[in-house]
């Protein structure tokens, strides 16, 4: 979890590849006009979330039932959604956390994806920092990142 440009797909991407499981990522459940106002600049509110949120629950309780491993990228600003999504027993958070200066740097230079720098102001307004996840500071390397995130999960190393 983390506010746009904070590195959840490239992590989690990695860290699904070190653990053999699926990596999926949140956006792709947004919808049409949220993608839409995403690229305009335009903060989502709660009322835009709650579809997106209900179809991530529901797409994690079917992961839960078919015994599914799934590493998810998903913002998960406020508690609340983190408390949405949560499923005791099976859901663990990790929580990418950046200046906005390193963040926006890393905005300016990315390219092909909906989310820009325009709308990370709005996303750090809103994140409600965890305080109950695995929190890794990623001015890391990638590879640094991922092998903390593995050790924290107690994660033995695949050979």
């Amino acid at each position: 979890m983390g506010v746009t440009g904070s590195g959840k797909t490239t992590i989690g991407v990695l860290l699904a590849q070190g653990l053999g499981w699926k990596f999926v990522d949140a956006d792709s459940f947004h919808s049409a006009a949220n993608v839409e106002k995403i690229r305009q600049g335009i903060a989502l509110d709660d009322a835009d979330r709650a579809p997106w949120l209900k179809a991530l629950r529901d797409a994690m309780d079917g992961w839960v039932a078919g015994h599914k491993n799934v590493v998810l990228a998903c913002s998960a600003l406020k508690k609340g959604y983190r408390d949405e999504l949560c499923r005791p027993g099976e859901t663990k958070f990790v929580y990418l956390k950046g200046s906005y200066e390193l963040i926006s740097q890393r905005l300016r230079q990315r390219h092909g994806h909906f989310a820009s720098e325009t709308i990370l102001a709005s996303q750090f307004v809103a994140l409600e920092e965890p305080d109950d996840a695995i929190t890794l500071d990623i001015d890391h390397s990638e590879d640094e990142i991922v092998a903390e995130i593995m050790r924290q999960l107690k994660v033995p190393k695949r050979s």
